[in-house]
């Protein structure tokens, strides 16, 4: 049957900054597909939070803007577990402020964390997946992979990095069995938004400007993870899903 195609059933996926947000709603959506869930983040009372809500899940602390850390938690988990047949790239951060008075640290934090660690925990993965010739990469991008507005310049261009990053891995890698895609959610209400959602003005103005007319909820981006983490995405590489209630699309 068609539906079978969705089924994650026997697959484990390692989902990184998934205590909570966008992390943690693909987590759940993931784990009601079949999929065995690997938590990922720096919080350890979140990570058990998470945990103890999702059943069969467990915990893979470890820092995914440090390269040698990502690369011995993987391989030991390997080692010791089994395979990691999905990865899911969600961490990440915000930071905003105007363009000429951004500080220097936190471009640097954005680079590491929205960037580096895709480069770090993809790579640690994918050099799994080679060998099995066989694995699913899903990096979360955003429409700001796309777009601008003003004061978050450094995190737009960490996000195009992330979406040509992707397209990267997946002309690297296609040929060895892995199907490398990334979703680019719009806005969504998160944690990372929580200024903006408890701002009206800004929220009146997103309602005008997505054809939708109103915030995405994160439950929404789970159909299209479970689609590129399954074998219906398996001709499927170096795509970029924007979930955006249509704001990419209209001006």
């Amino acid at each position: 049957m068609a539906v079978d195609l969705f089924d994650l059933t026997g697959r484990r996926a390692l989902v990184t900054g998934s205590s909570q947000g966008i992390g943690l709603a693909l987590a759940h959506g993931l784990s009601a597909a079949g999929a065995e869930i690997v938590l990922n983040g720096r919080d350890e009372t979140k990570l058990a939070r998470a945990e103890s809500a999702i059943a069969g899940s467990r915990r893979l602390a470890f820092d995914v803007t440090d390269h040698a850390a990502a690369r011995a938690a993987v391989d030991r988990f390997e080692a010791e577990i089994g395979p990691i047949d999905i990865l899911v790239n969600n961490a990440g951060m915000q930071h905003r402020a105007p363009l000429e008075e951004f500080p220097d640290e936190a471009f640097q934090r954005l680079l590491q964390t929205n960037i580096a660690s895709v480069f770090n925990v993809g790579q640690a993965c994918a050099r799994h997946m080679i060998g099995r010739r066989a694995g699913k990469i899903i990096n979360i991008a955003s429409v700001q992979s796309a777009l601008a507005r003003p004061s978050i310049a450094p995190y737009t261009a960490t996000k195009g990095a992330v979406a040509n990053l992707t397209k990267g891995m997946a002309t690297d890698w296609a040929k060895r069995g892995l199907q490398v895609n990334a979703i680019a959610p719009g806005y969504f209400d998160t944690p990372l938004n929580a200024a903006l959602v408890a701002d009206p003005a800004f929220s009146a103005w997103l309602e005008k400007r997505t054809p939708a007319g109103r915030w995405g909820k994160v439950e929404e981006l789970v159909g299209a993870c479970i689609f590129l983490a399954s074998a219906a995405s398996s001709f499927v590489n170096g795509h970029v899903l924007y979930v955006d209630g249509g704001i990419t699309a209209s001006l």
